[in-house]
């Protein structure tokens, strides 16, 4: 696992801010938000590409390819792979909801200023959606499968669950999976501004992702990475690899219904949900832990709560549901990939991170949210939901490792 995120870069201090109910929002620093109706965000704090690679590539690269790059490098130094020598059987899914947001905006200042011949001739390399999965590729020798998902905010859950398929059907031993995203930029956060889709709640940015609690305005934007490799359980036994989880179920749909609405009553949220359970040959009541997708926004959580008590009936009271994003803040088409990584502790170290700034109950939201501590508990099976604008639903689930050696 590879994650480069608000709370921290590695798995390890993002899992432990996550469990201290540590927020990652802050004042925008990347440029001068102070015409914006929104101006804080969930920054990556000191990130330094150079740790990841060359000088030479990281300026070939837009910031959100470079995340995908340290969280890709960060997942295979995990697994303790040698791509090399499996080269032909090892893939990469990694997709990115906005794609180089950074690089299109600045070239076209250059084109503004300076006229077509000034613009780099990287330019277009640096900002399409798939880069981050070729540059990967390239960068470890990676030669199988090989594409980018694009789903807004479901984009890393699609990855990972794509990818996944792509090892059960034989078309290869391991895939590098996930997504990544730096959309905290000048036209970006203006878009979301326009759309009234941000919280507004400058004079307190730790406390303004809120899920679920009845004070919520808006998500809060972040940025980052979340990649996992992927390994078929033989190659991985045979090779002594050791698995955080394992993943064993992936439903998706699509809502046909609204550019960014979900649709009423969460009704593709809910069929996604009940898919991904039925795929892995469990029922409603196995499930221990829901990551939520649980974006601080008033229609989102209302109606994944609605999507979860249809799937869940009775049962859905009884499972704890959290949502991370009241930390890392809402990394659109990295938050799947991130995400994963918090199911894959929650199972791993039997911790519930919490859903901060919890305050007000709403009485349409009114599942058990963990709300404001982390929580003890033993969990075995772990649900991820991922919803993403234009209808865009995935929803993954993870289960302990069936032995040691696995």
């Amino acid at each position: 696992m590879g994650a480069v995120t608000p709370l921290g870069i590695g798995v390890e201090p993002f899992w432990q801010s996550l469990i201290a109910g540590r927020s990652g929002a802050g004042p925008i620093r990347a440029f001068d938000a102070s015409q914006y109706t929104t101006r804080f965000a969930a920054e990556v704090p000191d990130f330094d590409p150079l740790q990841f690679m060359e000088i030479k590539d990281a300026k070939r690269m837009d910031r959100y390819c470079q995340f995908a790059v340290a969280a890709s490098r960060m997942a295979i130094a995990d697994a303790g792979l040698d791509i090399a020598a499996h080269a032909d059987r090892v893939g990469v899914f990694i997709g990115t909801g906005i794609g180089g947001s950074w690089t299109w905006e600045r070239q076209h200042d250059v084109l503004r200023d300076k006229g077509p011949n000034r613009v780099s001739p990287f330019f277009i390399p640096m900002l399409i959606s798939d880069i981050a999965a070729g540059q990967v590729s390239i960068m470890f020798g990676a030669r199988g499968p090989n594409f980018a998902v694009v789903s807004a905010c479901a984009t890393a859950a699609h990855a990972i669950g794509e990818a996944y398929e792509v090892i059960r059907r034989g078309d290869a031993e391991a895939m590098i999976a996930g997504g990544s995203e730096a959309g905290i930029s000048p036209l970006g956060v203006a878009g979301f501004c326009s759309m009234k889709a941000l919280s507004t709640r400058n004079h307190e940015p730790q406390r303004a992702s809120r899920p679920f609690d009845a004070e919520r305005d808006g998500f809060v934007i972040a940025e980052g990475a979340g990649v996992v490799m992927l390994e078929e359980a033989e190659f991985a036994r045979a090779r002594g690899a050791r698995g955080h989880c394992e993943v064993i179920g992936y439903g998706l749909t699509a809502d046909a219904y609204h550019v960014t609405a979900p649709a009423p009553h969460g009704e593709g949220a809910a069929r996604a949900m009940a898919a991904a359970i039925r795929k892995a040959g469990l029922r409603p009541g196995d499930i221990d832990y829901i990551n939520a997708h649980g974006t601080s926004t008033p229609p989102n959580d209302r109606l994944e709560t609605e999507a979860i008590k249809t799937c869940f009936g009775e049962a859905a009271g009884a499972i704890p549901v959290s949502s991370t994003k009241s930390m890392t803040g809402h990394l659109l088409g990295a938050a799947g990939g991130v995400e994963s990584i918090v199911c894959a502790l929650v199972i791993a170290r039997g911790i519930i991170p919490p859903t901060i700034n919890y305050e007000h109950p709403d009485p349409e939201c009114d599942l058990d949210y963990v709300p404001n501590s982390a929580r003890r508990a033993r969990v075995e099976t772990a649900m991820s939901n991922s919803f993403g604008f234009g209808g865009h639903n995935a929803v993954l689930i993870f289960g302990a490792p069936k032995d040691s050696a696995s």
